[in-house]
């Protein structure tokens, strides 16, 4: 006779909790669209303090306004940028970060609050409840890092670092792929009591790298305002690459810290991702994982167009809003991709 999987459990539910968990990857998704209008709209560094708990109220009152616009007015974006903005603007760029961080804590206890009534009820399968608590861990580190980039903003510099921007979309799309995984090896659990975890083969690590460093260099672009360097493709200007950009020392450091060369980086290694992607997806299709094969050739494409539009069009926001967030949606789809062919048989 048969006997279930070690993650089987009879009072467990799989398949709720897999549907859960696409409902917060869901607004993970809500939360990275949100968070490139904060960034394009240059709205981050409006709010200057961090409260986890109180910040969830916003200013109600003439005072209260009048309190974080003084607050924001010390700030050297305000000094050397913004210098004489109204308290209506002020309002403006402040309802963009309020959402953004009003948004995190409804997905925290989107997260927390049913974990522990499935915990309660015994109904999270044997062996994924350590998951699901990194998984919650990683949110909170999350919300740490977000700060991180804020203050990074606060005192000297006029916006925050490109390096902690990438480090926090970064953390929330490694979150995103996290949760879709899990879901994904839920539902496996809830069609057959015998499916064990898939495992990440070394084809899905290296696509999945690839795509991470592509979202990486896209989170430079954003932070540096790369974009703005030049407005035409394939060339950049006339050439390829303009062979009187200025260069820093060391020559590696160009890559992160030089606008014209992230844009350049950014531009062309987004078909080795392309590729990569798109080759592991190839071999999910092989698995039996049509939806996800045909998701991955749609989605790298949009990407592609959009990028391309982005630049075009001088960054409009709208357009550059939904690069970012078909890229979160892309990632989805290649993690369906690399789940499939990580199955193993019970």
């Amino acid at each position: 006779m048969l006997k279930p999987s070690p993650g089987f459990r009879v009072s467990a539910r799989p398949l709720a909790l897999a549907r859960w968990l696409y409902a917060v990857a869901a607004l993970i998704v809500l939360m990275v669209a949100v968070g490139g209008i904060t960034r394009l709209t240059e709205s981050g560094l409006s709010i200057t303090e961090w409260k986890p708990l109180t910040g969830i109220i916003p200013p109600v009152n003439e005072a209260q306004w009048q309190a974080e616009f003084a607050n924001y007015q010390r700030i050297p974006e305000y000094q050397q940028i913004n210098n004489g903005m109204t308290l209506s603007g002020f309002k403006t760029i402040f309802f963009w970060e309020y959402v953004h961080r009003l948004l995190g804590r409804v997905i925290g206890l989107a997260f927390a609050l049913p974990l522990l009534w499935f915990a309660i009820r015994r109904q999270v399968p044997a062996g994924y409840m350590p998951r699901l608590l990194a998984l919650l861990a990683l949110g909170g580190l999350q919300g740490a890092i977000g700060w991180w980039m804020v203050a990074s903003g606060l005192s000297v510099r006029t916006d925050v670092s490109h390096v902690r921007l990438a480090v926090h979309l970064s953390a929330a799309l490694l979150i995103l792929g996290g949760v879709v995984w899990t879901a994904l090896d839920l539902r496996d659990l809830a069609r057959d009591p015998l499916a064990v975890p898939a495992r990440l083969t070394p084809l899905a690590a290296a696509a999945l790298l690839l795509l991470a460093l592509q979202i990486a260099l896209g989170a430079f672009t954003a932070g540096l305002n790369a974009g703005y360097a030049f407005s035409s493709w394939p060339l950049m200007g006339d050439t390829l690459f303009p062979g009187n950009t200025p260069m820093v020392d060391p020559l590696w450091k160009n890559v992160v810290d030089n606008p014209v060369v992230v844009q350049f980086v950014h531009r062309w290694f987004a078909f080795v991702a392309a590729i990569a992607v798109v080759w592991l997806a190839a071999r999910a299709r092989r698995e039996g994982a049509v939806a996800a094969w045909g998701a991955v050739i749609l989605l790298v494409g949009l990407q592609i167009v959009l990028g391309i539009a982005t630049l075009l069009t001088g960054v409009e926001i709208s357009i550059a809003v939904a690069h970012q967030v078909n890229a979160a949606v892309l990632l989805i789809a290649v993690v369906a991709s690399a789940h499939a062919i990580g199955r193993r048989p019970a």
